[in-house]
């Protein structure tokens, strides 16, 4: 079993996908609260979990929970997120980690008022094969980086009713698939020193495709594409004078990479074996920041969470996409 009792609050798609995953790597999740008890009681017993919440609060309030993972829409999480920082529990919540950089900077002081862990669920960042990546980043492989490029695009729905398409819910492209490219620009580049954007909007005002172009401090070029609407590669490449990476499709999710060098040959040629869909990772090193004390590690730290969502603040601004939480 693992050092921390793990609570999932609410019940959608992505909280099956980490239960699972959960258990898989044998966490120890022991509750789950929902809106209303019946779907409680259903994801309990899909995942043979001892306790089932009818409400947000009880979960929070339950003794024997040590953390709280929150998967919610993108304008709950905040909400959601202070409400386990509150009742003393560590919190992992989904990325995008708020819908704004307030929001964030907000959950960020309260966890370190309170000394507990506050931390994005952008579980790519904690995946083997981004562990390599960075690995041969630092080993000064790639030589001087000049070029970022990398989408995250599918089709998936252009329903208006959809929560994709709902700006009441954080719909949009940018949020749910943009967010990762833009996060693993920051991750290879650091902080963008200029951002232009691009973006196609829907019937109902949500962004279905996003375009970044991002200058950084060393003078490096990224691009990111993100679209609801169709399906594009999904895939991301590291180019550098000296040698360049490409993460196969799809790139956010365990996969494969080649290293190749000018002349073509390969350097390296790296194979993912993952049990499950990967999401455990992120849970391990929550569970390991916290033994050790640090509360963050140089994967994700939680003021690179929050600048973050300053850039994609920027890039509403320019693409004018407002939510309903934020007036």
């Amino acid at each position: 079993m693992s050092a921390l009792r793990w609570g999932i609050l609410a019940t959608g798609g992505i909280a099956h996908a980490f239960a699972s995953d959960l258990q898989t790597a044998g966490l120890d999740l022991v509750a789950v609260g929902s809106r209303s008890q019946a779907s409680a009681d259903a994801f309990a017993a899909e995942f043979d979990i001892p306790r089932a919440h009818g409400s947000y609060a009880d979960l929070a309030a339950d003794p024997d929970v040590d953390i709280i993972y929150v998967s919610t829409p993108h304008p709950m999480h905040a909400e959601n997120a202070r409400l386990a920082l509150e009742a003393g529990k560590h919190a992992l919540v989904e990325k995008s980690f708020t819908v704004n950089r307030a929001e964030a900077q907000g959950l960020r002081d309260l966890a370190a008022d309170k000394g507990l862990l506050v931390m994005e669920a952008m579980w790519t960042r904690y995946l083997p094969h981004m562990v390599r990546v960075r690995e041969i980043i630092d080993a000064g492989t790639l030589g001087e980086i000049r070029t970022v490029f990398a989408d995250h695009t599918q089709k998936i729905t252009d329903d208006p009713s959809h929560r994709l398409n709902a700006l009441p819910l954080g719909g949009g492209a940018l949020l749910d698939l943009g967010i990762y490219p833009i996060s693993f620009v920051w991750d290879i580049l650091g902080a963008p020193t200029t951002v232009q954007a691009a973006a196609r909007l829907g019937d109902t005002g949500a962004d279905a495709e996003v375009a970044t172009l991002m200058t950084h401090a060393s003078g490096a070029l990224s691009t990111t594409v993100s679209s609801s609407r169709g399906s594009g590669p999904n895939t991301a490449h590291i180019v550098g004078t000296e040698a360049r990476i490409d993460i196969d499709r799809v790139w956010y999710s365990p996969t494969s990479f080649t290293v190749t060098a000018p002349d073509g040959s390969i350097l390296e040629r790296y194979e993912s074996h993952v049990e499950g869909r990967g999401m455990q990772y992120q849970a391990l090193a929550a569970e390991r920041f916290v033994a050790e004390g640090t509360l963050e590690g140089r994967e994700l730290p939680i003021d690179e969470s929050v600048a973050i969502m300053g850039t994609l603040d920027d890039i509403r601004r320019q693409i004018g996409v407002s939510y309903p939480s934020e007036n």
